[in-house]
């Protein structure tokens, strides 16, 4: 059967029917690694007509892929979030974001965005950020009234800044398959990451005044309260300015900076009694499962990678995409679009391993009025952010499941509701970064 498959079609077209069959297997339930190890395999065997090429990958893929020193940050940054997370440094910065915004329309729910964004700061994971806000938010925004469908919505969407916010797991497995240098792109998504934050807290101002009572705003606290419990977030910024400010200034790598920020956020929860052995026991299991999971999708996605170059999967592309008529821009907001529609029913790791090795090298030869050295970075923040979507987009998006789950007597229905005034944010930040790249590159210019 394999043979007649391999006499029939072109490599190429071989490795266009692999979308499709790689597609199914997923729908059948069969994890992402699993699904791309099996048509990386089977491919490499169509195309190449014969084992020994599959032998060699199989013989050299795990130990030339694992043994990359870059993967290192990877479980590093995991265990910086576990030890974060039980340091109680989001319910420190909740508390300080509501203390100075609370009393604003809606200002309970900004604070819970603006805690996101600071937790994001030490911790570099969406979901993690997500399910530790909402526990110490959704209590809050409960008792003052707040609708569920802004509660659920803002912190949904505030947990997508765990990843856009540096640092950033994802954006450090797109630097690896993108080869694309992790301080540049740290640097990069710090004024975006930003933007979002204060874009999803627009939205939340707009969304109460148009839908009255969603969001009641608190008593005004006195100046003494609110600098005593910002000062109480003091070990977020100096672990922030350490980890990042380290990177930034050369004064670490960020493989370095992230075991600084390990050694950080364990002295916090220490100090505050929170990380007994058995917590860090569970901390190092829980670190070492989803390190576990991400390195295996990383050979699988190697195997799979290697197939389609072998099957001149992405330089045909590349030269259809050059040769046609088609604008750069108009090939760029086509693979956007294309990200923002799988992000519906895929995660953001997934979409990153499946596209980046085909779209980088389409992306990079078109020219968009910026140095050619500042198209993949840039490409990167873009990919980052349109892949998040998903996340808080029906029917999968991930942190609309996070929360809702927390909130019992909240539908999920109205959680979708919530989440699509901070999708609409989403678009228009995005469609900003595309027509001003000098936006996202200008620290990179200014450090690098």
């Amino acid at each position: 059967m394999l043979d007649l498959i391999s006499n029939a079609l072109t490599p190429f077209q071989i490795g266009m029917l692999s979308f499709p069959v790689l597609l199914v297997l997923i729908g059948f339930r069969i994890p992402l690694a699993a699904a791309m190890f099996i048509v990386g395999l089977v491919g490499t065997y169509l195309v190449a007509g014969n084992m020994r090429m599959m032998d060699s990958q199989l013989k050299t893929f795990a130990y030339g892929t694992l043994t990359n020193y870059s993967l290192s940050i990877i479980p590093l940054f995991l265990l910086m979030s576990e030890f974060a997370t039980r340091g109680g440094m989001s319910s420190a910065l909740f508390k300080a974001a509501e203390a100075w915004l609370g009393h604003r329309r809606g200002g309970l729910a900004m604070a819970a965005i603006g805690a996101s964004a600071g937790f994001g700061a030490v911790c570099g994971s969406s979901l993690a950020t997500a399910s530790s806000m909402g526990r110490v938010a959704l209590p809050e925004l409960d008792r003052a009234g707040y609708s569920g469908a802004l509660s659920t919505g803002a912190l949904a969407a505030g947990g997508t800044l765990g990843i856009l916010i540096p640092p950033s797991v994802v954006l450090v497995v797109y630097a690896i398959l993108a080869e694309e240098n992790i301080e540049k792109l740290f640097t990069a998504a710090l004024i975006p990451g930003i933007l979002a934050m204060l874009g999803y807290m627009a939205t939340v101002a707009i969304y109460t005044r148009m839908v009255p009572g969603s969001g009641n705003s608190l008593p005004r606290m006195p100046y003494g309260d609110r600098f005593r419990a910002l000062i109480a977030v003091w070990p977020v910024v100096v672990i922030f300015t350490l980890v990042i400010g380290g990177i930034y200034t050369g004064a670490f790598s960020p493989t370095a900076a992230a075991a600084v920020g390990v050694a950080g956020t364990a002295i916090v929860a220490i100090s505050k009694r929170a990380l007994n052995w058995p917590a860090v026991k569970e901390a190092l299991l829980s670190t070492a499962r989803t390190s576990g999971m991400i390195f295996f999708i990383i050979l699988a996605a190697g195997v799979f990678n290697s197939f389609l170059s072998s099957a001149q999967v992405p330089q045909t592309l590349a030269a259809v995409f050059l040769d046609a008529s088609l604008s750069p821009w108009a090939i760029l907001i086509g693979m956007l679009v294309l990200y923002v529609v799988l992000g519906t029913v895929m995660d953001s790791l997934a979409m990153i391993f499946l596209t980046v090795p085909i779209f980088v090298p389409i992306i990079t030869q078109l020219d968009f009025g910026i140095p050619p050295a500042e198209v993949g970075i840039w490409f990167g923040i873009l990919v980052l952010m349109s892949a998040e979507i998903g996340l808080i987009t029906p029917p999968v998006g991930m942190n609309l499941f996070v929360i809702n789950a927390m909130a019992k007597n909240i539908s999920i229905r109205e959680t979708y509701r919530g989440s699509l005034p901070f999708v609409a944010s989403d678009i228009v930040r995005i469609a900003i970064l595309v027509a001003f790249p000098s936006i996202t590159m200008v620290l990179v210019r200014w450090f690098y």
